[in-house]
């Protein structure tokens, strides 16, 4: 049976708590527009049209790398900055180093968060992330070897910088109001990648690219002043907090106690089936939001024969619909546990189904839809929207089940969710290069395949109960 929390009102979105999530939607906008500035910028920085500036073209062997092209709308705009000799093979290893980045500390920074404190981890991720940012143009002078350098320690420092927010959350979060504060705080992701996709090109265009990666690391530097200055990893600590918000989350999370120095109990996880299901939810749900993401513009320009570059603000309404879809489910299922109408495990796999059966379906329809502009681009747009609803689902599921461990479980699920956008944006990208028609098809076909299998598994072994080997311990002394 689902443990039911306090129903004592605390302050409402005039809190604290509401600052943090707005503070850390702040950081998460700019965290994903220091990672997409690349991609906007190397159209220019690679632009063939101009005198050609240092040339250091990798020479490494080919390593093929499907989020190359993200952002065709700018890939003739005038700049005013130096233009570089690299190949698509380097323009790939380039890009894929962040994500190999994320991956190698999203498991042991979860974990030291769990132990030196999340505020000092997410800002000290943050702040090395800003400050890569500004150095880029300086690398890309230097050379190629420099900038994959930077781009993997800068993956590096964001997953610290990720997957510290659920540790911080464990604390801060009522479990009635987790998926309301997750979802705005998540939503900054979202919002991030629609204004760099509608900015960063006229950035570009009318300062040149350089000027992308100093806006965009300055406004990331402001943020950590703003983040050191005035978050907390605990309320229990924070000067500025009211006595009445303090005791009503302090209260809401009397029966998740957690511990400053604990070891993680890796072999009662690796037989836990809920925590499965969650890592099989991540894997399904990454699978096909990296492809909708990262080939939205090959699709549109290869199947609508839209030109991209005139319609920029197209390729970015996805994002929009996705922040959207993200806060209002958040707001929903909140508003379903508050007034008792569903439990929580119902809630997490209702929005799970939603999360993950209608972006299935919607993609099972695009192939069948070609013809239909309209009808196309409103499928596209649907997908990653109603995929986000997965935010509350089995996206904030850990906090459920093993609060002490969230962070280091979130870095290992959202491990399983990288792995799956490799994996998938490499069967896209062999799919595709067979057959254009038949590639398409059998893409979103293998994608609502694996859906389908996650929401299977997810709703077979999903729990919300705080799991046996996840509970505090009390020594008793005779």
């Amino acid at each position: 049976m689902d443990q039911k929390p306090t129903t004592r009102k605390g302050p409402g979105f005039c809190s604290l708590r509401y600052g943090l999530a707005l503070i850390m939607h702040f950081s998460n906008f700019t965290m994903i527009t220091q990672r997409v500035s690349l991609s906007i910028a190397i159209i220019a920085m690679v632009n063939s049209t101009h005198q050609h500036g240092p040339s250091n073209a990798s020479t490494q062997g080919p390593l093929t790398d499907t989020l190359t092209n993200p952002s065709r709308s700018t890939r003739e705009l005038n700049t005013r900055a130096s233009v570089y000799q690299w190949s698509p093979e380097t323009q790939g290893i380039i890009f894929s180093s962040i994500s190999y980045g994320i991956i190698l500390t999203l498991i042991p920074s979860g974990y030291l968060a769990g132990i030196f404190g999340a505020k000092q981890m997410l800002g000290a991720g943050l702040l090395i992330s800003s400050l890569l940012t500004l150095f880029t143009p300086l690398a890309a002078d230097v050379g190629v070897i420099l900038v994959i350098v930077i781009r993997t320690v800068q993956g590096m420092a964001q997953g610290m910088a990720w997957t510290g927010q659920f540790t911080i959350w464990a604390k801060w979060a009522p479990p009635l109001e987790r998926s309301k504060l997750t979802s705005i705080a998540g939503s900054g992701a979202a919002f991030g990648s629609f204004f760099i996709l509608c900015v960063g090109g006229l950035i570009s265009q009318a300062l040149g690219w350089p000027f992308i990666f100093y806006i965009f690391g300055s406004i990331g530097c402001v943020c950590c002043l703003l983040w050191f200055t005035v978050i907390y990893d605990d309320p229990m600590h924070h000067p500025c907090i009211s006595a009445r918000e303090k005791e009503h989350i302090v209260s809401s999370l009397a029966q998740q106690p957690s511990s400053p120095r604990r070891s993680v109990p890796v072999k009662a996880m690796v037989r836990c089936l809920p925590l499965w299901a969650i890592f099989t939810g991540f894997f399904s749900h990454f699978w096909l939001c990296t492809i909708i993401l990262t080939y939205l513009p090959t699709y549109i320009s290869t199947v609508l024969h839209v030109n991209i570059r005139e319609s920029g603000v197209l390729s970015s309404l996805p994002f929009i619909a996705a922040s959207s879809c993200t806060i209002l489910g958040g707001q929903l299922a909140d508003f379903l546990l508050s007034r008792k109408l569903l439990s929580l495990i119902a809630v997490r796999k209702l929005f799970s189904s939603l999360g993950l059966l209608l972006p299935s379906l919607c993609a099972v329809a695009l192939p069948f839809v070609a013809s239909s502009y309209t009808t196309t681009i409103a499928l596209l747009i649907l997908i990653p929207g109603t995929s986000n609803l997965c935010d509350s689902g089995f996206i904030i599921n850990t906090l459920d089940v093993a609060p002490r461990y969230a962070s280091f479980l979130m870095g290992i699920s959202r491990g399983f969710g990288l792995i799956a956008g490799i994996i998938s944006s490499t069967a896209t990208g062999f799919l595709i290069s067979q057959d254009s028609e038949s590639g398409w098809r059998n893409v979103f076909f293998l994608s609502a395949a694996v859906n389908m299998f996650g929401l299977v598994f997810y709703l077979t072994f999903g729990r919300a109960e705080i799991q046996d080997w996840a509970k505090e311990r009390t020594l008793t002394r005779l």
